[in-house]
């Protein structure tokens, strides 16, 4: 026994906050309203969008919790919290994004398949806990180690949830040995969210934060670490979160021909306006989000109010007053999302746009239709809000 079960049922689901909007009740799946997001560089746990594939798991007893390490390793371990506690605590600002989000403006193109997400499937908090590569210390490998040298070249995770997916069995996901083993990766295994310990919906009493990459292979309720030679087979890697051209469906879809999706795109959403939305004629403060995968920074935001035709620039900061510069220095907290504003006139009824440029200079593409794929994901086209 390891502390923490996996119920088979919903009897046992945590309060979440009231102003969720509810797109799956079983399993949970719900995100807050998009001008929460905005409002706070740090997202609060209660509105942290809630992504699950099962009943929440319950921690029986968390004195005898631990996570198991083995796999290619010379000697397996068990590690309780009061082992991973003891190792160095780090804390890092790091926003996690679903790989379905802005999900329903895809399927407006043409119909996919998965959860219907609006804009906030996505949050960015202060993850704390012990780093990925100080844990597999314990078991003997170490920093920066070739897959030459261990035999093993991934490092999978495995959660204590059931997932229909996965036959009833637990969710799973891997990351590269080299993302793995680098300190740099940042890569926790966190005990605490904004100062807080984690909630249950958001993985108590142990998660994996991986930086920079779709929430997927942030798996929560963490039950064991395996050092193996092949990525993770399981159903969400394998089967789900791939990206395919908008010319496979699914009768001709063959898994085998993609990997599985890590990094995320650049992305950036409006939040202060909701679709459709009456204003009054005059000064719009028009303000959103913007982030990119892989560590790298948010090098402009672009709004038009005339539908594209003409742009400015807005202002983009992640602590308020403090004007954001993309970087690759650490001076700026590289894994976490950037917010942005600018206030434009706005005369008549027209389309607000949004888009952003990363620090390696790739481009939010213009029409969701070039981006469309049978599972929805990465939709990072131009966000776009008629008023």
């Amino acid at each position: 026994m390891t502390g923490i079960t996996g119920p088979s049922d919903y009897s046992t689901e945590p309060p979440r906050h009231p102003c969720l909007q509810i797109n799956s009740k079983e399993p949970f799946n719900a995100e807050p309203p998009r001008s929460a997001l905005a409002s706070s560089y740090l997202t609060p746990a209660d509105l942290f969008y809630k992504r699950n594939h099962g009943p929440i798991p319950v921690v029986d007893d968390i004195e005898r919790y631990y996570v198991s390490i083995s796999g290619l390793v010379e000697e397996p371990k068990q590690l309780f919290m009061k082992d991973i506690r003891v190792l160095p605590k780090y804390n890092v600002t790091a926003t996690l994004q679903c790989a379905g989000n802005r999900r329903t403006a895809m399927s407006k193109a043409k119909t996919v398949k998965g959860v219907g997400w609006d804009v906030s499937a996505i949050g960015n908090a202060e993850w704390s806990g012990a780093k990925l590569t100080d844990v597999l210390e314990l078991v003997g490998i170490q920093k920066l180690t070739s897959t030459t040298e261990l035999g093993g070249k991934h490092v999978e995770f495995i959660s204590v949830d059931k997932c229909k997916e996965e036959n009833g069995g637990p969710y799973k996901a891997s990351i590269p040995l080299s993302q793995a083993t680098n300190p740099a990766a940042d890569v926790l295994l966190a005990y605490e969210m904004n100062g807080e310990p984690l909630t249950r919906d958001h993985g108590f009493p142990l998660r994996v934060v991986v930086p920079g990459v779709i929430g997927a292979r942030s798996v929560k309720w963490l039950e064991a670490i395996n050092i193996i030679a092949e990525e993770c087979q399981g159903f969400f890697m394998q089967k789900d979160y791939k990206m395919f051209p908008p010319s496979v469906n699914w009768e001709n879809i063959n898994w085998l021909t993609r990997r599985p999706q890590m990094d995320f795109p650049v992305q950036c959403a409006i939040c202060s306006l909701e679709d459709m939305t009456t204003i009054r004629p005059g000064k719009v403060t028009i303000s959103g989000y913007a982030a990119s995968g892989g560590g790298r920074g948010i090098e402009r935001v672009d709004v038009s109010v005339d539908g594209g035709k003409t742009w400015m620039e807005a202002s983009r900061f992640q602590k308020t007053g403090i004007p954001y510069v993309a970087d690759d220095d650490n001076t700026s907290e590289k894994w976490a999302w950037v917010l942005f504003a600018v206030t434009v006139e706005i005369l008549h009824s027209t389309e607000v746009i949004a888009k952003a440029v990363d620090s390696a200079g790739n481009v939010q593409p213009e029409r969701v239709e070039d981006i469309w794929n049978l599972r929805g994901i990465l939709n990072t086209s131009w966000h776009r809000i008629k008023v």
